[in-house]
Parts: structure tokens; sequence; C-alpha cells
């Protein structure tokens, strides 16, 4: 088990966690949720003694990471892919992991399997995908077969068929009694691995609670009905419901949407004032809507439009003249390599004629001879 009690990490004036306190039981995927710059990686970070807390404490198993025995096999934790010497090879970098931690080097190629590296076990890091090197990351926490588990977002880079691996791998860690503490911002992705969550906002506790219990605090659920198109139904029915003490709100496809009132009694209500209904369902919120409504207000990094200012507007197409007729006109262009040939009786490198010329007393030699030809 993960315990938090009074946990504080402060930075300078920035702190980044406040006074955390959680508890992360065996047996259940926990999600830890928050927004960016909310405390979650520091957080994990002290878990595993990488930061020292500026106050509180946490431990794992009732004692801190620093003073457990070897570790490495009690406690696996994916905290960064990228933490690898990129000239080793995948079965390499396993491999001095486990000759440090003393796990046998048969226990190198388990993990290599489970995580299905088994095939390129001898290439470089370097050359791996991101998909690929959180796998390599989760077969360096799998590698001490470790009682307590973290994985700072798991499924980074991975494909649907990796994603859905490491859904099915958590909820078997979880099942064989061990502690899973899961970082993550895909909601729909936790929705459907975690049990239990833990939100945070600011560095400080938001929820603690299951998944189920989470939607339902942070959610408004509701019914929609829809019924004919004909005004008098609609009419008839917002009466009758609002009168019952519902209410009552359009919705832009034309259905009602209905709060305050379980669908039997809007179909008992529907009934006895004639109107037939087309569509009677609920909608219960999704994890992802829970999780925005609850940490609306504590975002610290929150996107705007594209204003563009500033930025000069790109120059209009090429447009026919209106006098053309419908053809285009080309632009004139200077040409190269072409010039007019010289007047008949001039060199072509002669200077050209003065505007003004000055008559010469007597023609030249060369003006004569032109003269009698």
């Amino acid at each position: 088990m993960i315990e938090a009690v009074g946990l504080t990490k402060r930075y300078g004036a920035k702190t980044a966690v406040d006074n955390l306190s959680f508890q992360v039981r065996p047996g259940a995927v926990t999600g830890f949720l928050g927004p960016n710059g909310s405390g979650k990686s520091t957080t994990m970070r002290m878990i595993v003694g990488l930061d020292r807390p500026t106050a509180g404490r946490v431990t794992v198993g009732g004692h801190p990471f620093r003073s457990l025995p070897n570790a490495p096999r009690q406690v696996g934790a994916l905290l960064d892919a990228k933490a690898v010497h990129g000239g080793r090879s995948a079965r390499n970098h396993l491999l001095s992991l486990a000759q440090l931690a003393g796990i046998p080097t048969a226990r190198v190629d388990e993990v290599l399997g489970v995580v299905g590296l088994q095939d390129v076990a001898k290439r470089r890091s370097s050359g791996f995908s991101l998909g690929m090197g959180q796998r390599l990351g989760i077969a360096a926490a799998l590698l001490g077969d470790p009682r307590v588990l973290l994985f700072d977002e798991p499924v980074n880079g991975l494909d649907p068929e990796g994603i859905h691996w490491v859904r099915n791998l958590m909820k078997q860690l979880a099942s064989e009694g061990r502690t899973v503490f899961v970082s993550s911002h895909l909601m729909s992705e936790m929705a459907l691995t975690a049990d239990h969550l833990i939100v945070i906002g600011r560095g400080q506790l938001l929820s603690d609670m299951s998944v189920k219990d989470f939607i339902s605090a942070n959610s408004a659920d509701f019914a929609r009905v829809r019924v004919p198109p004909e005004p008098e139904q609609r009419e008839k029915l917002t009466a009758a419901l609002i009168e019952a003490g519902g209410r009552v709100m359009p919705e832009p496809d034309g259905a009602l949407r209905v709060t305050g009132l379980p669908l039997p009694r809007i179909s008992d209500l529907a009934h006895g004032a004639g109107v037939r209904l087309w569509q009677l369902s609920p909608h219960q919120a999704s994890l992802e809507e829970a999780y925005m409504r609850m940490t609306q207000g504590a975002v610290d990094y929150r996107s705007t439009a594209d204003a563009k200012e500033g930025l000069v507007p790109p120059p209009p197409p090429y447009e026919l003249p209106p006098d053309t007729g419908g053809l285009a006109q080309p632009p004139e262009l200077p040409q190269r390599g072409w010039y007019a040939p010289p007047p008949p009786g001039r060199s072509p490198a002669a200077p050209a004629p003065s505007p003004h010329p000055h008559p010469h007393p007597h023609p030249t030699e060369r003006e004569t001879s032109e003269e009698s030809r």
C-alpha cells in the first residue's frame, strides 16, 4: 500500500504539492488524475525517493522508499520511458537493471516476451519508436515482480492493440493483489481501467473515491425524451412534467432533457397526458464530463482562440482584368539574352547617338564610303 500524509513539495516560491494525503490500496487499479502542472509527476517522484518532500511523508508498505531493502524487488515504476541509454540494446538495458537488483538473467527474457519485444531484444533502444520505448519501460517496471507498481502515462505512443494490452495488464496485476497506481490524461481509458480515482489540482486533493461515485458526484444525470413533432404533444408533456416537479429543457435536436424525475414516473405522466413517447432513455455523464466539471477551476494552462494579430494577410489570388474579354494577359517581363538589332550602318558596340548631335565640318572616311554604297 502507498500512503501519503501531509505531503508537500516546494520549489522556491512555487508549491508543486500542497498538504496532500491519500492511500493507494492493493487489489485495485487506482487512477491518478489532474491537469497539467497539478503535481502528479512530482508526487510520483516523491513516492519512489527521487524528490525529497518539503514537509509530510509518503511510505510504501509502511516504509519510506529509501529504506526499503532491495527496492526494485518491491516497487516497480515507469516514470520516464526515455530514461534509457540509447546505445544499449533492450536486453542489455534490462540485464544491467537485473544485475544491480540481484534478479536472475532468465527474468529478463521473460519480461521481454511479456511486453512483446523479444524479436527486437538486441536492437539499440535509440532506434525504438515511442510505443516501443513505452513497452521497454513497462518491462523494466515488471522486472523484479514487485507488489507495488507506478505508471505515469503508460499508454503514451501505443497503438490500439498496445493500449488494450496495457489495460488488461493493469487489471491482471490488481487482481493478483498488487498495488497499481496509474497516472493518465486519457479519461476514456481511465474509465475502462481504473477502479478508484485520486484527483488533484494545483497540488491539492480534489477527490478520492471510486470511479462510479466520482461520476455521480460531479455530473447531472437526466432523461432524454422524444415525442412526435406536433407542438401540442410537446406542450402537454412539458406541462405535466413541470407540474410533477420536473425540470424540462429543449435539446438542439428536438428532444427534451428532463431532470428531477425518474424514468418510470416520466412514462406514467406521459401516459396520463395521452402523449406518445418515441424515446425515453437515461443519460449518464462520462468520466471526461465529470472530470472537466471537477477541475475547471484548477487549470493553470488554458488555451485561447488564435486571434492572428499582427499577421499580414496573404496576397489575393491573381484575377483577370475586367477588359480582357475573359482572356488572361500575361504580365510583361523583361527578356534576357535578346536585344533589338542596331540600325543599319552602326556597329553593335558603337555608342548610341546623342540626342543633340554636333555637326562635323567634314564627313569622316567611313561616312563617305557608306554614302557611296
